[in-house]
């Protein structure tokens, strides 16, 4: 699958929650724009600062449904998963491509 695609009320099909639970989690490259796509399609907003993914679904359903998938994609959320907040905010670290970690603050 090259890009997420949404159903009639504009939330992320099976096959797109799917694809980001099945990709190789070591590709991130690959599965952060995807993701990406499909989180802020709507509502959620995406923040990257540094090595620092800032994820707050703002509530909408659509967009933990992407964080549920995100979840049960075991390399990507064991690697990068930082930290949860009550309301909707997911903080992961994206580790550099020399495999080091950014020591920015959020």
């Amino acid at each position: 699958m090259d890009e997420p695609t949404f159903d009639k009320d504009g939330y992320p099909t099976e096959e797109t929650l799917e694809a980001i639970r099945q990709w190789d989690g070591s590709d991130l490259k690959g599965l952060l724009p995807f993701a990406e796509e499909a989180f802020v399609h709507r509502f959620g907003k995406w923040q990257k600062i540094g090595n620092t993914l800032r994820l707050a679904t703002r509530g909408w359903s659509g967009c933990e449904s992407v964080i549920d998938a995100l979840a049960d994609n075991f390399i990507f959320w064991t690697t990068c998963w930082i930290l949860t907040r009550r309301g909707g905010l997911f903080l992961f670290e994206i580790p550099s491509p020399e495999g080091g970690k950014n020591d920015e603050p959020v």
